[in-house]
């Protein structure tokens, strides 16, 4: 692993938090932005509906950038803001950008790779479909290192399916023949890590763990390990009745995501290759503390 850097985040969310933990432990310098006031100078406000107040040195030496902050229904806000800032940047080695696998739309359960085409059901995939294309514009025509990472459903501590079930709020919701497909945020972090390793410019990864599999088995799986009763399941017809708008657009594409591109190109190695691989992690760690 490369050290010694500086990684900017534009969005210090929950994936990037996760990553930039790793690169501090080996020396790297991270800094980024924040949707509210912050004491610390290394992380700057940034809304998206107006531009970062920067000291003129403050992006000088960034060699690496994420950006995980979702687009607007009209343009990436980190474009439309800091396009010309980053144009600027001479020491910049690596562009990672987070995207959705929401982009390939419903395939009826077949799988997808990263050549498939993409068909997005729903406006906010469409706006990442977009958002892609205005950062693989960089590539071509400006020759930044654009990397696209396509992720599914995110999990990890603090943030899954044991979650749901502790605080009362799971269902398992029968769909017959629909499977989603999820990562867990340390295996993220690990593909990102291999990529800035072994850049390949203007590629795209899908990034999810081997086994698409219906909530309805998650939701069961975490029940067991907590020792608390699993609930029935509810046909979706029923279930679809209360739910909110972004629940229902979830649950509109059905589709197995395959990650062979990270396991062969970037030898990602996942930590967690099935959801009962990340759950009894995460349950361990728990239960530890």
């Amino acid at each position: 692993m490369l050290k010694d850097q500086h990684l900017f985040c534009f969005g210090l969310g929950y994936c990037a938090n996760v990553l930039s933990n790793h690169l501090k432990q080996v020396g790297w310098k991270v800094s980024g932005t924040s949707q509210s006031e912050n004491s610390c100078p290394t992380i700057h406000m940034f809304t998206g509906d107006q531009p970062m107040v920067l000291e003129s040195d403050a992006l000088a030496d960034i060699s690496h950038i994420l950006i995980s902050i979702p687009p607007g229904m009209d343009q990436d806000p980190t474009l439309e803001w800091h396009k010309t800032d980053i144009l600027k940047l001479n020491s910049l080695q690596w562009v990672g950008y987070l995207s959705t696998t929401g982009v390939y739309g419903n395939t009826d359960g077949e799988w997808v790779d990263e050549t498939a085409i993409t068909t997005p059901t729903s406006p906010r995939s469409q706006s990442r479909l977009n958002a892609e294309t205005e950062w693989l514009n960089l590539f071509n025509e400006n020759d930044v290192p654009v990397h696209i990472f396509r992720l599914p459903g995110i999990y990890g501590p603090g943030r899954s399916a044991l979650d749901q079930v502790q605080k009362g709020r799971a269902r398992r919701i029968d769909k017959p023949g629909h499977k989603f497909s999820r990562i867990h945020v340390a295996d993220i972090a690990n593909t990102i890590i291999q990529s800035m390793a072994c850049p390949n410019p203007g590629r795209i990864y899908n990034v999810c763990d081997n086994e698409a599999a219906p909530p309805a088995d998650v939701t069961a799986y975490a029940c067991k390990l907590l020792d608390v009763p699993v609930p029935n399941t509810v046909p979706y017809e029923i279930a679809a009745h209360d739910m909110s708008p972004m629940a229902l657009s979830f649950w509109q594409d059905n589709r197995r995501v395959d990650n062979t591109r990270i396991t062969s190109e970037l030898s990602v190695q996942l930590k967690y290759p099935t959801y009962r691989d990340g759950l009894k992690a995460i349950f361990d760690m728990e239960t530890e503390t």
